[in-house]
Protein backbone atom coordinates (compact mmCIF):
# COMPACT_ATOMS: atom_id res chain seq x y z
CA UNK A 1 0.00 0.00 0.00
CA UNK A 2 1.76 3.72 -1.03
CA UNK A 3 1.79 6.19 1.25
CA UNK A 4 -1.21 8.61 0.11
CA UNK A 5 -3.45 5.69 0.71
CA UNK A 6 -2.00 5.39 4.18
CA UNK A 7 -2.66 9.08 4.40
CA UNK A 8 -6.09 8.61 2.89
CA UNK A 9 -6.91 5.67 5.65
CA UNK A 10 -5.50 7.76 8.28
CA UNK A 11 -7.85 10.57 7.49
CA UNK A 12 -10.60 8.66 7.50
CA UNK A 13 -11.23 8.48 10.92
CA UNK A 14 -14.26 9.53 12.23
CA UNK A 15 -13.10 12.45 13.91
CA UNK A 16 -11.70 13.26 10.87
CA UNK A 17 -15.53 12.78 8.65
CA UNK A 18 -17.42 14.71 11.93
CA UNK A 19 -17.70 17.72 9.65
CA UNK A 20 -19.59 16.47 6.75
CA UNK A 21 -22.76 14.58 9.05
CA UNK A 22 -25.80 15.31 7.88
CA UNK A 23 -26.98 17.68 10.64
CA UNK A 24 -30.51 16.94 9.70
CA UNK A 25 -29.98 13.29 9.73
CA UNK A 26 -27.83 12.62 12.88
CA UNK A 27 -30.49 11.94 15.79
CA UNK A 28 -33.55 11.02 12.77
CA UNK A 29 -37.19 9.37 14.00
CA UNK A 30 -35.36 6.12 12.64
CA UNK A 31 -32.20 6.57 14.57
CA UNK A 32 -29.68 6.48 11.83
CA UNK A 33 -26.17 8.84 11.40
CA UNK A 34 -24.83 9.27 7.66
CA UNK A 35 -21.83 10.54 6.76
CA UNK A 36 -19.73 11.21 3.53
CA UNK A 37 -16.95 9.15 2.92
CA UNK A 38 -14.29 11.47 2.11
CA UNK A 39 -11.28 11.08 0.41
CA UNK A 40 -8.81 13.62 1.75
CA UNK A 41 -5.61 12.80 -1.02
CA UNK A 42 -7.05 13.23 -4.07
CA UNK A 43 -5.93 10.95 -6.98
CA UNK A 44 -2.15 9.81 -7.36
CA UNK A 45 0.59 12.23 -8.08
CA UNK A 46 3.35 11.55 -10.66
CA UNK A 47 1.14 11.71 -13.75
CA UNK A 48 3.47 13.52 -15.64
CA UNK A 49 5.07 10.49 -17.39
CA UNK A 50 3.08 8.72 -20.35
CA UNK A 51 2.40 5.25 -20.48
CA UNK A 52 1.32 3.82 -23.74
CA UNK A 53 -0.30 0.46 -23.12
CA UNK A 54 -1.41 -2.25 -24.98
CA UNK A 55 -5.30 -3.70 -25.05
CA UNK A 56 -5.12 -7.97 -25.48
CA UNK A 57 -9.12 -8.74 -25.65
CA UNK A 58 -11.43 -6.12 -26.60
CA UNK A 59 -14.17 -7.39 -25.29
CA UNK A 60 -16.75 -6.35 -22.60
CA UNK A 61 -14.20 -5.90 -20.07
CA UNK A 62 -11.27 -5.27 -21.97
CA UNK A 63 -12.77 -2.78 -24.10
CA UNK A 64 -14.22 -0.86 -20.64
CA UNK A 65 -10.90 -1.48 -18.51
CA UNK A 66 -8.99 0.38 -21.74
CA UNK A 67 -11.72 3.33 -21.45
CA UNK A 68 -10.94 3.75 -17.84
CA UNK A 69 -7.39 3.76 -18.49
CA UNK A 70 -8.01 6.57 -20.88
CA UNK A 71 -9.43 8.48 -18.39
CA UNK A 72 -6.43 9.29 -16.36
CA UNK A 73 -3.72 11.72 -17.86
CA UNK A 74 -1.27 10.68 -19.53
CA UNK A 75 -2.18 7.57 -21.16
CA UNK A 76 -1.77 6.73 -24.93
CA UNK A 77 -3.62 3.40 -26.19
CA UNK A 78 -1.07 1.92 -28.80
CA UNK A 79 -1.94 -1.00 -29.99
CA UNK A 80 -4.91 -3.42 -29.49
CA UNK A 81 -5.04 -7.29 -29.66
CA UNK A 82 -8.29 -9.52 -29.89
CA UNK A 83 -9.77 -12.90 -32.09
CA UNK A 84 -12.15 -11.71 -33.75
CA UNK A 85 -11.69 -9.24 -36.31
CA UNK A 86 -15.28 -7.13 -35.55
CA UNK A 87 -13.62 -6.09 -32.53
CA UNK A 88 -10.45 -4.81 -34.29
CA UNK A 89 -12.79 -2.94 -36.37
CA UNK A 90 -14.12 -1.27 -33.23
CA UNK A 91 -11.27 -0.37 -32.05
CA UNK A 92 -10.00 1.15 -34.97
CA UNK A 93 -13.41 3.80 -34.93
CA UNK A 94 -12.94 4.07 -30.95
CA UNK A 95 -9.42 5.26 -30.60
CA UNK A 96 -8.18 5.95 -33.97
CA UNK A 97 -7.40 5.04 -37.18
CA UNK A 98 -3.11 4.79 -35.82
CA UNK A 99 -4.01 2.20 -33.83
CA UNK A 100 -1.71 -1.34 -34.35
CA UNK A 101 -4.04 -4.00 -34.44
CA UNK A 102 -3.55 -7.82 -34.57
CA UNK A 103 -4.96 -11.23 -34.10
CA UNK A 104 -1.19 -12.05 -32.07
CA UNK A 105 -0.52 -11.03 -28.90
CA UNK A 106 3.13 -11.38 -29.79
CA UNK A 107 3.16 -8.97 -32.02
CA UNK A 108 1.78 -6.60 -29.29
CA UNK A 109 4.25 -7.40 -26.83
CA UNK A 110 7.20 -7.36 -29.50
CA UNK A 111 6.50 -3.73 -29.74
CA UNK A 112 9.31 -1.67 -27.94
CA UNK A 113 6.80 1.19 -27.41
CA UNK A 114 4.39 -0.44 -25.14
CA UNK A 115 5.21 0.07 -21.80
CA UNK A 116 2.07 -1.99 -20.22
CA UNK A 117 -1.39 -4.52 -20.98
CA UNK A 118 -4.36 -4.88 -19.73
CA UNK A 119 -5.48 -8.59 -19.99
CA UNK A 120 -8.92 -9.27 -20.82
CA UNK A 121 -9.32 -12.19 -22.60
CA UNK A 122 -10.89 -15.14 -21.56
CA UNK A 123 -9.92 -16.81 -18.27
CA UNK A 124 -7.97 -19.82 -19.84
CA UNK A 125 -5.24 -17.24 -21.47
CA UNK A 126 -5.17 -15.12 -18.46
CA UNK A 127 -1.49 -17.39 -17.34
CA UNK A 128 0.10 -17.19 -20.41
CA UNK A 129 -0.23 -13.95 -21.98
CA UNK A 130 1.06 -12.63 -18.45
CA UNK A 131 3.77 -14.60 -18.13
CA UNK A 132 4.54 -13.73 -21.50
CA UNK A 133 4.06 -10.17 -21.20
CA UNK A 134 6.52 -10.14 -18.21
CA UNK A 135 9.13 -11.82 -19.88
CA UNK A 136 9.09 -9.35 -22.50
CA UNK A 137 9.51 -6.61 -19.90
CA UNK A 138 5.75 -5.01 -19.64
CA UNK A 139 3.82 -3.86 -16.88
CA UNK A 140 0.55 -6.03 -16.39
CA UNK A 141 -2.74 -5.53 -15.62
CA UNK A 142 -4.56 -9.08 -15.55
CA UNK A 143 -8.44 -9.02 -15.60
CA UNK A 144 -9.53 -11.51 -12.38
CA UNK A 145 -9.58 -14.26 -12.28
CA UNK A 146 -5.35 -14.31 -12.34
CA UNK A 147 -5.57 -17.75 -13.48
CA UNK A 148 -7.83 -20.46 -14.86
CA UNK A 149 -7.00 -23.45 -12.30
CA UNK A 150 -5.22 -23.46 -8.69
CA UNK A 151 -2.43 -24.84 -10.66
CA UNK A 152 -1.36 -21.98 -12.30
CA UNK A 153 -1.23 -19.56 -9.64
CA UNK A 154 2.61 -20.19 -8.29
CA UNK A 155 3.69 -20.01 -12.51
CA UNK A 156 2.33 -16.52 -12.71
CA UNK A 157 4.03 -15.43 -9.02
CA UNK A 158 7.28 -16.52 -10.15
CA UNK A 159 6.95 -14.88 -12.97
CA UNK A 160 6.05 -11.59 -11.84
CA UNK A 161 8.72 -11.61 -8.95
CA UNK A 162 11.67 -12.44 -11.31
CA UNK A 163 10.49 -9.56 -13.85
CA UNK A 164 10.26 -6.47 -11.29
CA UNK A 165 7.23 -5.09 -13.33
CA UNK A 166 4.08 -3.99 -11.46
CA UNK A 167 1.09 -6.72 -11.93
CA UNK A 168 -2.07 -5.76 -10.40
CA UNK A 169 -4.98 -8.37 -10.39
CA UNK A 170 -8.19 -6.55 -12.16
CA UNK A 171 -10.71 -7.13 -9.21
CA UNK A 172 -11.17 -3.01 -8.80
CA UNK A 173 -13.45 -3.03 -5.59
CA UNK A 174 -9.74 -3.71 -4.01
CA UNK A 175 -9.56 0.26 -4.81
CA UNK A 176 -13.43 0.91 -3.43
CA UNK A 177 -13.42 3.79 -0.59
CA UNK A 178 -16.60 1.34 0.64
CA UNK A 179 -13.61 -1.11 1.10
CA UNK A 180 -11.50 1.11 2.98
CA UNK A 181 -13.79 2.60 5.04
CA UNK A 182 -14.84 -0.93 5.79
CA UNK A 183 -11.09 -2.19 6.88
CA UNK A 184 -10.66 0.84 9.17
CA UNK A 185 -14.35 0.70 11.28
CA UNK A 186 -13.50 -3.11 11.56
CA UNK A 187 -10.05 -2.35 12.99
CA UNK A 188 -11.38 0.64 15.38
CA UNK A 189 -13.87 -2.43 16.54
CA UNK A 190 -17.12 -0.86 15.06
CA UNK A 191 -18.75 -4.45 14.68
CA UNK A 192 -16.91 -6.04 17.62
CA UNK A 193 -14.80 -9.11 16.98
CA UNK A 194 -15.98 -10.66 13.65
CA UNK A 195 -17.27 -14.05 13.29
CA UNK A 196 -19.42 -14.48 10.44
CA UNK A 197 -19.22 -13.07 6.63
CA UNK A 198 -21.45 -13.69 3.74
CA UNK A 199 -21.51 -12.42 0.26
CA UNK A 200 -24.53 -12.27 -2.15
CA UNK A 201 -24.02 -11.53 -6.17
CA UNK A 202 -27.82 -11.89 -8.00
CA UNK A 203 -28.51 -10.94 -11.38
CA UNK A 204 -31.82 -10.40 -13.57
CA UNK A 205 -31.33 -10.29 -17.39
CA UNK A 206 -30.33 -12.04 -20.14
CA UNK A 207 -26.73 -10.27 -20.44
CA UNK A 208 -26.28 -10.66 -17.13
CA UNK A 209 -26.40 -14.34 -17.21
CA UNK A 210 -23.59 -14.80 -20.43
CA UNK A 211 -26.12 -14.38 -22.92
CA UNK A 212 -23.80 -12.06 -24.97
CA UNK A 213 -24.28 -10.88 -27.73
CA UNK A 214 -23.05 -13.01 -31.22
CA UNK A 215 -22.32 -11.16 -34.02
CA UNK A 216 -24.24 -12.22 -37.67
CA UNK A 217 -20.93 -12.41 -39.15
CA UNK A 218 -19.06 -14.90 -36.92
CA UNK A 219 -17.16 -17.27 -38.61
CA UNK A 220 -13.76 -19.14 -39.02
CA UNK A 221 -13.37 -16.22 -41.34
CA UNK A 222 -13.61 -13.79 -38.68
CA UNK A 223 -12.97 -15.60 -35.53
CA UNK A 224 -9.27 -17.05 -34.58
CA UNK A 225 -10.81 -20.52 -33.66
CA UNK A 226 -7.50 -21.95 -33.98
CA UNK A 227 -5.50 -19.80 -31.78
CA UNK A 228 -8.27 -19.61 -28.90
CA UNK A 229 -8.22 -22.91 -28.74
CA UNK A 230 -4.52 -23.74 -28.66
CA UNK A 231 -3.92 -24.40 -24.98
CA UNK A 232 -7.48 -26.46 -24.63
CA UNK A 233 -9.54 -29.09 -26.03
CA UNK A 234 -9.43 -28.90 -30.02
CA UNK A 235 -13.36 -28.70 -30.85
CA UNK A 236 -15.22 -27.30 -34.30
CA UNK A 237 -15.84 -24.17 -34.49
CA UNK A 238 -18.45 -23.13 -32.02
CA UNK A 239 -19.66 -19.17 -31.47
CA UNK A 240 -21.17 -19.77 -28.51
CA UNK A 241 -18.22 -20.97 -26.95
CA UNK A 242 -16.14 -17.90 -27.96
CA UNK A 243 -19.07 -15.35 -27.67
CA UNK A 244 -20.47 -16.93 -24.67
CA UNK A 245 -17.44 -18.52 -23.25
CA UNK A 246 -18.05 -18.23 -19.15
CA UNK A 247 -20.36 -20.91 -20.01
CA UNK A 248 -18.08 -23.40 -20.54
CA UNK A 249 -15.22 -25.25 -18.01
CA UNK A 250 -12.53 -24.89 -20.92
CA UNK A 251 -12.31 -21.23 -21.56
CA UNK A 252 -14.11 -19.53 -18.00
CA UNK A 253 -14.47 -20.37 -13.99
CA UNK A 254 -18.22 -20.33 -13.61
CA UNK A 255 -20.13 -17.68 -11.38
CA UNK A 256 -17.48 -18.20 -8.66
CA UNK A 257 -14.27 -17.25 -10.75
CA UNK A 258 -16.35 -14.48 -12.34
CA UNK A 259 -17.91 -12.84 -9.08
CA UNK A 260 -17.47 -14.53 -6.12
CA UNK A 261 -13.77 -13.95 -6.54
CA UNK A 262 -14.71 -9.94 -6.26
CA UNK A 263 -16.45 -10.95 -2.67
CA UNK A 264 -13.17 -12.65 -1.83
CA UNK A 265 -11.14 -10.11 -2.27
CA UNK A 266 -12.97 -7.38 -0.80
CA UNK A 267 -13.18 -9.57 1.93
CA UNK A 268 -9.23 -10.26 2.30
CA UNK A 269 -8.48 -6.63 2.15
CA UNK A 270 -10.80 -5.60 4.67
CA UNK A 271 -9.61 -8.13 7.13
CA UNK A 272 -6.24 -8.82 6.37
CA UNK A 273 -6.66 -12.45 5.92
CA UNK A 274 -5.01 -14.95 3.76
CA UNK A 275 -8.34 -17.00 3.09
CA UNK A 276 -10.45 -20.30 4.31
CA UNK A 277 -8.87 -23.61 4.73
CA UNK A 278 -12.22 -25.74 4.12
CA UNK A 279 -14.26 -25.22 0.94
CA UNK A 280 -17.43 -26.36 -0.30
CA UNK A 281 -20.17 -25.85 -2.81
CA UNK A 282 -22.83 -26.93 -3.91
CA UNK A 283 -25.39 -25.48 -6.40
CA UNK A 284 -27.58 -26.65 -9.83
CA UNK A 285 -28.21 -25.40 -13.37
CA UNK A 286 -31.83 -23.97 -12.45
CA UNK A 287 -33.09 -21.95 -15.56
CA UNK A 288 -30.66 -21.18 -18.18
CA UNK A 289 -30.80 -24.36 -19.72
CA UNK A 290 -28.58 -23.31 -23.21
CA UNK A 291 -26.38 -26.03 -23.00
CA UNK A 292 -23.44 -23.97 -20.38
CA UNK A 293 -21.51 -26.43 -18.62
CA UNK A 294 -22.15 -24.07 -15.30
CA UNK A 295 -24.46 -23.54 -12.76
CA UNK A 296 -26.64 -21.00 -12.39
CA UNK A 297 -27.66 -20.94 -8.46
CA UNK A 298 -24.25 -21.87 -6.90
CA UNK A 299 -23.83 -21.46 -2.63
CA UNK A 300 -20.09 -21.86 -0.88
CA UNK A 301 -18.93 -22.19 2.27
CA UNK A 302 -16.19 -21.51 4.03
CA UNK A 303 -13.82 -21.65 7.36
CA UNK A 304 -11.15 -18.98 8.20
CA UNK A 305 -8.77 -20.20 10.54
CA UNK A 306 -7.69 -17.99 13.45
CA UNK A 307 -4.63 -15.95 12.29
CA UNK A 308 -2.69 -12.88 13.60
CA UNK A 309 -4.92 -10.76 11.35
CA UNK A 310 -8.24 -11.95 12.83
CA UNK A 311 -10.44 -14.13 14.66
CA UNK A 312 -11.35 -17.51 13.26
CA UNK A 313 -15.03 -17.19 11.09
CA UNK A 314 -17.03 -18.69 8.71
CA UNK A 315 -18.10 -17.35 5.22
CA UNK A 316 -21.18 -17.78 2.74
CA UNK A 317 -21.62 -16.67 -0.61
CA UNK A 318 -24.29 -16.79 -2.84
CA UNK A 319 -24.71 -16.55 -6.50
CA UNK A 320 -27.64 -16.45 -8.33
CA UNK A 321 -28.68 -15.66 -12.09
CA UNK A 322 -32.69 -17.06 -11.73
CA UNK A 323 -33.46 -13.79 -9.77
CA UNK A 324 -36.49 -12.23 -10.21
CA UNK A 325 -36.17 -9.42 -7.75
CA UNK A 326 -33.83 -7.99 -10.86
CA UNK A 327 -30.76 -8.95 -7.85
CA UNK A 328 -28.41 -7.39 -5.34
CA UNK A 329 -24.83 -7.01 -4.37
CA UNK A 330 -23.44 -6.79 -1.21
CA UNK A 331 -20.63 -8.31 2.01
CA UNK A 332 -21.63 -8.19 5.05
CA UNK A 333 -19.29 -9.06 8.22
CA UNK A 334 -21.50 -9.82 11.29
CA UNK A 335 -19.18 -9.28 14.72
CA UNK A 336 -20.12 -9.63 18.42
CA UNK A 337 -21.51 -5.93 18.65
CA UNK A 338 -23.12 -5.36 15.02
CA UNK A 339 -22.84 -5.61 11.69
CA UNK A 340 -21.75 -3.96 7.86
CA UNK A 341 -23.23 -4.25 4.79
CA UNK A 342 -20.53 -3.05 2.19
CA UNK A 343 -20.68 -1.62 -1.23
CA UNK A 344 -17.86 -0.36 -3.74
CA UNK A 345 -19.27 2.92 -2.30
CA UNK A 346 -21.04 2.62 0.49
CA UNK A 347 -20.94 1.06 4.24
CA UNK A 348 -23.99 0.27 6.87
CA UNK A 349 -22.64 0.16 10.48
CA UNK A 350 -25.93 -1.51 12.47
CA UNK A 351 -24.65 -1.96 16.43
CA UNK A 352 -26.78 -4.19 18.86
CA UNK A 353 -28.73 -1.75 21.28
CA UNK A 354 -27.35 -3.40 24.35
CA UNK A 355 -23.63 -2.69 23.39
CA UNK A 356 -21.96 -1.04 26.18
CA UNK A 357 -19.80 2.08 25.55
CA UNK A 358 -16.39 1.06 23.60
CA UNK A 359 -14.78 4.33 25.33
CA UNK A 360 -13.24 3.60 28.50
CA UNK A 361 -13.35 7.48 29.57
CA UNK A 362 -17.21 7.77 28.11
CA UNK A 363 -18.04 4.93 30.17
CA UNK A 364 -17.06 5.95 33.23
CA UNK A 365 -18.54 9.73 32.62
CA UNK A 366 -21.62 7.54 31.68
CA UNK A 367 -21.50 5.94 34.47
CA UNK A 368 -21.29 9.07 36.86
CA UNK A 369 -23.99 10.74 35.08
CA UNK A 370 -26.35 7.73 35.86
CA UNK A 371 -25.25 8.10 39.59
CA UNK A 372 -26.06 11.32 39.69
CA UNK A 373 -29.50 11.72 38.16
CA UNK A 374 -30.92 8.20 37.66
CA UNK A 375 -34.29 8.60 36.12
CA UNK A 376 -32.92 11.40 33.45
CA UNK A 377 -33.79 10.44 29.79
CA UNK A 378 -30.53 10.42 27.28
CA UNK A 379 -30.46 10.62 23.73
CA UNK A 380 -29.63 7.52 22.41
CA UNK A 381 -26.23 7.05 20.15
CA UNK A 382 -27.80 5.92 16.74
CA UNK A 383 -28.13 2.28 15.89
CA UNK A 384 -27.56 2.68 12.07
CA UNK A 385 -24.37 4.75 10.51
CA UNK A 386 -24.86 4.99 6.85
CA UNK A 387 -21.30 6.04 5.06
CA UNK A 388 -21.85 6.75 1.14
CA UNK A 389 -18.61 7.96 -0.94
CA UNK A 390 -18.29 11.77 -1.38
CA UNK A 391 -20.25 13.60 -4.12
CA UNK A 392 -17.79 13.65 -7.41
CA UNK A 393 -16.03 10.24 -6.17
CA UNK A 394 -15.31 8.51 -9.90
CA UNK A 395 -15.66 4.97 -8.84
CA UNK A 396 -13.47 1.94 -7.71
CA UNK A 397 -12.68 0.97 -11.12
CA UNK A 398 -10.76 4.38 -11.97
CA UNK A 399 -9.06 4.56 -8.31
CA UNK A 400 -7.46 0.98 -8.93
CA UNK A 401 -6.11 2.03 -12.69
CA UNK A 402 -4.70 5.22 -10.73
CA UNK A 403 -3.02 2.40 -8.59
CA UNK A 404 -1.71 0.77 -11.37
CA UNK A 405 -0.37 3.87 -13.13
CA UNK A 406 1.18 5.32 -9.75
CA UNK A 407 3.16 2.28 -8.89
CA UNK A 408 4.14 2.21 -12.75
CA UNK A 409 5.58 5.77 -12.55
CA UNK A 410 7.05 5.71 -8.84
CA UNK A 411 8.13 2.00 -8.88
CA UNK A 412 5.65 1.45 -6.28
CA UNK A 413 3.14 -1.08 -4.83
CA UNK A 414 -0.20 -1.93 -5.94
CA UNK A 415 -3.29 -3.41 -3.75
CA UNK A 416 -4.06 -6.44 -5.15
CA UNK A 417 -0.56 -8.15 -6.75
CA UNK A 418 -0.44 -11.74 -7.83
CA UNK A 419 0.00 -13.19 -4.27
CA UNK A 420 -2.48 -11.10 -2.98
CA UNK A 421 -4.64 -12.21 -6.51
CA UNK A 422 -4.21 -15.78 -6.43
CA UNK A 423 -5.33 -15.96 -2.31
CA UNK A 424 -8.88 -14.52 -3.83
CA UNK A 425 -8.61 -16.55 -7.01
CA UNK A 426 -7.96 -20.16 -5.38
CA UNK A 427 -10.93 -20.63 -2.82
CA UNK A 428 -13.10 -19.24 -5.86
CA UNK A 429 -11.47 -21.80 -7.97
CA UNK A 430 -11.99 -24.96 -5.62
CA UNK A 431 -15.75 -23.82 -5.75
CA UNK A 432 -16.09 -25.47 -8.96
CA UNK A 433 -14.12 -28.05 -7.77
CA UNK A 434 -16.02 -29.02 -4.88
CA UNK A 435 -19.33 -28.65 -6.85
CA UNK A 436 -18.24 -31.06 -9.62
CA UNK A 437 -16.61 -33.50 -7.11
CA UNK A 438 -19.08 -33.04 -4.42
CA UNK A 439 -16.49 -33.03 -1.32
CA UNK A 440 -15.14 -30.46 0.99
CA UNK A 441 -11.40 -29.18 -0.40
CA UNK A 442 -8.80 -28.35 2.15
CA UNK A 443 -6.72 -25.52 1.31
CA UNK A 444 -3.61 -23.98 2.72
CA UNK A 445 -4.10 -20.37 2.45
CA UNK A 446 -0.38 -19.87 3.85
CA UNK A 447 1.65 -21.69 1.05
CA UNK A 448 -1.10 -21.26 -1.65
CA UNK A 449 -1.63 -25.17 -2.14
CA UNK A 450 -4.39 -27.76 -1.74
CA UNK A 451 -3.84 -30.14 1.09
Amino acid sequence: MNNNRRIFLKNLGIAGAAASVMPSLAFSAENKKSEFIKRKVTGFPSAAKEIRIGLIGAGIMGSQDAETALSHDNIKLVAVCDLYTGRLDEAKAKWGEDLFITKNYSDLLNRKDIDAVIIGTTDHWHKQISIDALKAGKHVYCEKPMVHSVEEGHEVINAWKKSGKVFIVGSQGMSSLGNEKAKELLKEGAIGELNYAEGFWARNSPTGAWQYHIPEDASPATVDWKKYVANTEKRPFDAKRFFRWRNYLDYGTGMSGDLFVHLFSSLHFITDSLGPNQISATGGLRYWKDGREVPDVLLGMFDYPKTEAHPPFNLSLRCNFVDGTSGSTYLKLVGSKGSMDVKWDEVVVKRNENTGQDDPFLAEQEKRENLRQPDRKKINPPLETVYTAERGYKGAHYDHFANFFHAIRTNGTVAENPVFGFRAAAPALLCNDSYRQEKFIKWDPVNMKIV
